[in-house]
């Protein structure tokens, strides 16, 4: 019988690679260049002023100055469970979630999801990680998948399931960023579609930023008709 690789054990050795080749270069900081601490390409500078999101609405993690559930979202309980954002989307952080998202700074997009993992350690596992999806054309453009990108190292160091497959963009909507609050959710009606029956109880969406959070609402509110009991978000960043 000849052995015919998958792309998937392709994608999964030509990461094994990129890795090795990474961990044989010498660290430096993304944002300043000078030496990286703590097998991370940021310095101990750095890392100290990134604008993490300590106290936050637990349901959508707008920052308060305690942790507890904001106002709007007792009034209007988002489909989300808990919402968790590793960092407000503020100097230096809007530095490098640009250059990873619109630029092909992969190294940008490990650092992040390294920077991920560490925030998110202690939060209550989900039985799968499901990263936010493009729409294929838009894929096609873009050329990666920035959800994708930080879920897979993610899911890979805290161990969890990673479900690519679960969630489908099927509508290629305007880019979100051009759009009002009330024109993001009529944006997104019917965007996404649970591709599989099988489905986990309990998973947490992955995306880069959270703005008024009308994307990862549609896909939680997809996923919640489709049988998963409960959906978090695992975000790197949250508009403040």
């Amino acid at each position: 019988m000849v052995y015919k690789p998958s792309l998937l054990s392709f994608r999964t050795a030509l990461d094994s690679l990129v890795g090795l080749a990474g961990r044989a270069l010498p660290l430096h900081c993304l944002l300043c260049r000078e030496p990286g601490e703590e097998s991370l390409d940021l310095c101990g500078e750095c890392r100290r002023v990134l604008p993490g999101n300590g106290n936050a609405c637990l349901r959508c993690a707008l920052p308060l100055p305690l942790p507890a559930v904001c106002g709007h979202c007792l009034r209007r309980p988002p489909p989300l469970q808990a919402t968790h954002a590793a960092f407000l989307y503020l100097p230096p952080l809007d530095q490098l979630l640009p250059r990873f998202k619109f630029h092909h700074d992969l190294a940008a997009g490990r650092l992040l999801a390294q920077l991920m993992a560490h925030a998110f350690a202690g939060l209550e596992r989900p039985q799968a990680l499901v990263p936010v999806p493009l729409h294929r054309g838009r894929l096609r453009r873009r050329g990666y998948d920035q959800a994708l990108e930080l879920a897979r190292p993610m899911a890979s160091t805290l161990r969890l399931p990673l479900r690519a497959d679960l969630l489908q963009r099927v509508q290629a909507t305007a880019a979100q960023s051009e759009l009002d609050a009330v024109a993001r959710r009529r944006n997104l009606q019917g965007a996404f579609r649970v591709a599989d029956h099988c489905v986990p109880s309990h998973v947490a969406l992955v995306d880069d930023v959270m703005t008024t959070g009308a994307t990862l609402h549609a896909a939680a509110s997809a996923l919640r008709r489709a049988g998963v009991a409960r959906v978090d978000a695992w975000v790197c960043a949250r508009t403040p």
